[in-house]
């Protein structure tokens, strides 16, 4: 299997902490030295390990905004 490497370029936000002291956050951040994308997942403490979560790009981003603001919560 191939080693993933990332590099977190910018931490926006903690969504919740879900237990064991892992968090749910929305990271920027670049995969394999690629173009940063938008990543939701959980995190360990200090980024040691992370959890299953989804990347998105700008646009996407901007698309899974726009489904939330139109939601009646």
């Amino acid at each position: 299997m191939a080693e993933i490497t990332y590099d977190i370029v910018k931490e926006y936000g903690s969504l919740s902490e879900p237990g064991k002291s892992w968090s749910k956050e929305l990271n920027l951040i670049s995969w394999n030295n690629r173009d940063p994308k938008y990543d939701l997942r959980d995190w360990a403490p200090e980024h040691q390990k992370m959890g299953k979560g989804i990347t998105l790009t700008e646009d996407e981003l901007r698309a899974l905004r726009d489904l939330l603001n139109g939601m009646d919560l």
